[in-house]
């Protein structure tokens, strides 16, 4: 592979076409403004590098990036493109990853609105995000200690996994489909309204008006923290291992367990499902001398 090394571009495509080439320690800037720096090219490794123009890699095929940096001008970083490593880089980007498929990330700090829509396939790992409208209608995400903090996150995805990770978003996974949450924290409110056949396990769940109208809801040792009006009109089956502060109307079929909780809100004839209070016994303490 060629390596192209120590230089600048600011001029429109300025590698344009390229392939099998590694660029280190380059600069994307500069007066003349140029954007689409790789665009249709494939094979291309970048390390140490500093974004700081638009679309840098559309329509691209076979992407490593490590330790670089995509600056907040650098709007619109990576569409249209494929089989992509992106490892200890900062995305600051506005729309830094749509329409992408086979996308690992590691070690990358992401803090860009309208991230990841449309993608398919996306491994993330260690990664820290701010954003807005978080990888709508994305599928196959599998996410590993990711902590994200933003609002409408996850909604419309579909077949994913998400373990040991940190959210504090409302309104996240409305609408998601065939999806996973487990040894995670869940904060926000809203949560997962709409959604069909998703799983919380072992998560602490905080919030206001939590997972209503869901069909095929699962909750295994969950936490719910400041949670009312949970599952209004949703189909459910919920071992929950904290008081509730209400539980509003889930519907016939549904069966919830919890320690305690301080009102079950029933004003609709479907809302007929069984809530069954389960004390938690008090553990003895042994007095041995």
């Amino acid at each position: 592979m060629r390596t192209i090394q120590n230089q600048t571009f600011d001029a429109e495509r300025a590698l344009y076409g390229s392939s099998d080439i590694v660029v280190k320690d380059c600069s994307f800037d500069g007066p003349a403004d140029g954007e689409s720096a790789f665009k249709e090219c494939q094979n291309i490794q970048a390390e140490h590098n500093f974004f700081n123009l638009r679309y840098p890699f559309w329509h691209d095929h076979g992407l490593v990036i490590r330790d670089s940096e995509m600056t907040e001008l650098c709007r619109a970083a990576l569409w249209y493109s494929d089989h992509i490593t992106i490892e200890n880089t900062k995305l600051h980007g506005i729309k830094a990853l749509r329409e992408c498929a086979d996308v690992k990330m590691k070690g990358c700090n992401v803090v860009s609105p309208e991230f990841g829509w449309s993608v398919r396939g996306i491994e993330m790992e260690d990664c820290d995000v701010e954003s807005e409208y978080f990888m709508m209608r994305s599928a196959n995400l599998h996410f590993t200690n990711v902590r994200m903090k933003g609002k409408y996150s996850f909604q419309y995805i579909e077949d994913s996994v998400f373990e040991n990770c940190t959210f504090d978003t409302k309104d996240a996974f409305w609408h998601a489909k065939n999806v996973t949450v487990r040894n995670s924290v869940v904060k926000g409110e809203y949560l997962a309204w709409y959604c069909e056949n998703v799983t919380f396990e072992n998560c602490k769940i905080i919030g206001t008006q939590p997972l209503c109208y869901c069909k095929g809801l699962k909750l295994i040792n969950c936490e719910m923290i400041d949670c009312d009006l949970a599952f209004e009109r949703s189909e459910v089956e919920a071992a929950i291992t904290t008081p509730v502060l209400s539980i509003k109307n889930p519907l016939a079929g549904s069966r919830i367990t919890v320690p305690a909780v301080g009102e079950i809100i029933r004003d609709i004839k479907e809302g007929t499902g069984t809530v069954q209070v389960q004390k938690q016994e008090a553990k003895r303490v042994c007095a041995c001398a």
